[in-house]
């Protein structure tokens, strides 16, 4: 049996797919990375948005979900936290 994802690690989920396509994305292929609904994705993009971690370009007609130095940054430090928990060999409860 899966468990489900928490909030962080979707958040995490997002913001590193994004990181690691060089920074931006078309929304349709995060869908699929993230493994949300158009729905869940949709929500979380807002307020990733609205936090500051995401932004959003345009180039002519495409639509690009790019992410910000504070996006880069959550990655970074949720890695940290994630090789820091895993040391004292805590992978889930």
């Amino acid at each position: 049996m899966t468990s489900k994802r928490a909030k962080p690690d979707i958040i995490f989920d997002i913001l590193s797919a994004i990181s690691e396509s060089e920074g931006s994305m078309k929304p349709t292929r995060l869908l699929y990375k993230s493994n949300l609904s158009y729905a869940r994705l949709k929500l979380y993009l807002e307020s990733l948005i609205k936090q500051g971690l995401l932004a959003v370009k345009k180039e002519g007609d495409r639509k690009l979900i790019s992410l910000t130095q504070k996006g880069y940054d959550y990655v970074a430090k949720y890695r940290q936290l994630k090789e820091f928990i895993e040391s004292f060999g805590v992978t889930e409860i």
